[in-house]
């Protein structure tokens, strides 16, 4: 952050703040764009890209930015933004090919969406962060390569909890530790949430009721830590991670854990129920050097051998700004896949599942994700959660008990599957 706030005021002094795109125009957008646009030097949200174009405009507005100009070609975008006019527009390629444009945010929460959006960015050579949680867990690694061998930089978002997982493995690992577990906090997990159960909720947050399903049901934070698990090499210690509940202090997590199985295993990624604080994320490590215990000690760490530091926050939209400067001022992501998956999302059913059925999307009625070792979902044939929506079902399948990809007729010609096929078949496929 010291960096980059010095830099984004020299843009500012500059009259060259970095020109991004968003886009989606849901809540974490709205918030995003009304922060760049009032609070961040250096930095303007010069268009946004949403399939409805009154909910885009509506985030300018939000953000005190009237007049949004609709385009619906390019010649009409660049315009717009010559004039400084605020540009919105339902095509995001738009957003993609414009040269008025450093730097995109996708925040759709889309895979199949999402993907094509990655393609495009890699295609024109637009940096890209992901606030796109779904798409970076199912097919991330593949884009990620892709991305790489083109020279463009893709990256996970800062606020988001990988980000800030991320973010903190990196520092702890600057002191000299060597980091064990990457964990997140949840207040609440129940696999058997749906859209009814949380209407209300999403309601009195003005939030979607899907993405707010799958904070509930486990979904999004398996999605999540996948994302940090292919990004540092990490693996689960079982599917759908321990799923530990613990209703005391973070620290006391380092009593928790069986030390040499973490070193066997090389770290593990995982999520614990009703520790405090919340909704914050930790990071257990052990010192590589024994001879700074005493310093640990004093400054309140305990005696080891695994030491705790944790973020009591994740501040979603308030720390996303940081990766756009982060992605175009100095070329660094947040995270980013290592290689080939280390560990997917697969499909469990929310409730027991019928022959002929076709399934809804994550964060609906009819399945819950849970984080799986790469190498069981290529051996087991499983189905990833990220991919569920539209597979008709060939046979009945039990509540609780794992989709496979035998028992489904999937959509093979979308985007999604066609990468995710191509992405097992470059790391070995079933």
């Amino acid at each position: 952050m010291i960096l980059l706030d010095t830099a984004l005021r020299q843009r500012e002094q500059e009259g060259r703040p970095l020109r991004i795109g968003v886009i989606g125009a849901g809540a974490m957008a709205r918030g995003l764009v009304a922060l760049i646009t009032n609070q961040i030097p250096g930095m303007e949200v010069v268009a946004i890209a949403n399939r409805t174009l009154q909910r885009a405009a509506d985030a300018y507005a939000f953000a005190g930015r009237d007049g949004a100009v609709a385009a619906s070609d390019l010649a009409a975008l660049e315009r717009s933004l010559s004039a400084g006019e605020p540009a919105i527009t339902s095509d995001p390629a738009l957003l993609v090919r414009s040269g008025a444009i450093d730097a995109l945010i996708d925040i759709t929460g889309s895979v199949n969406h999402g993907a094509a959006i990655v393609l495009a960015a890699i295609e024109h050579g637009k940096p890209l962060v992901l606030m796109n949680a779904e798409v970076d867990a199912t097919i991330g690694p593949i884009l990620h390569e892709k991305a790489r061998a083109a020279g463009v930089l893709l990256s996970c978002c800062d606020g988001d909890q990988p980000g800030v997982q991320l973010n903190l493995w990196r520092k702890v690992k600057g002191m000299g530790l060597i980091p064990r577990v990457l964990g997140n906090i949840k207040g609440l997990q129940d696999e058997y949430r749906t859209p009814t159960t949380q209407q209300r909720f999403a309601e009195q947050w003005n939030q979607d009721v899907t993405m707010v399903t799958s904070f509930a049901d486990g979904s999004k934070v398996n999605f999540e830590q996948c994302i940090v698990a292919n990004a540092t090499g990490f693996t689960v210690l079982r599917r759908g991670t321990s799923r530990m509940e613990y209703r005391g202090p973070v620290e006391d997590l380092t009593t928790h854990y069986d030390l040499d199985q973490l070193r066997t295993l090389g770290g593990v990624v995982d999520f614990v129920v009703g520790a405090q604080p919340a909704p914050g994320v930790f990071c257990l490590a052990e010192l590589a050097d024994p001879r700074h215990a005493p310093m640990l000690a004093a400054k309140g760490l305990g005696d080891g051998p695994l030491y705790c530091f944790y973020e009591p926050y994740h501040l979603c939209h308030l720390d996303a700004p940081m990766s756009l400067a982060r992605a175009v001022l100095f070329g660094d992501a947040v995270g980013q896949p290592i290689g080939g998956p280390v560990v997917e999302v697969v499909a469990i059913a929310k409730r027991d599942l019928e022959a002929g059925e076709t399934l809804d999307s994550f964060g609906r009625y009819m399945t819950y994700g849970q984080s799986e070792q790469a190498s069981v979902v290529r051996t087991e044939g499983l189905l990833p959660e990220g991919l569920v929506e539209g597979c008709r079902l060939k046979r009945a399948i039990a509540k609780d008990q794992p989709v496979h990809w035998a028992d489904v007729e999937a959509p093979s010609d979308q985007l999604a599957h066609q990468l995710y096929a191509e992405q097992q078949g470059r790391w070995g496929s079933v």
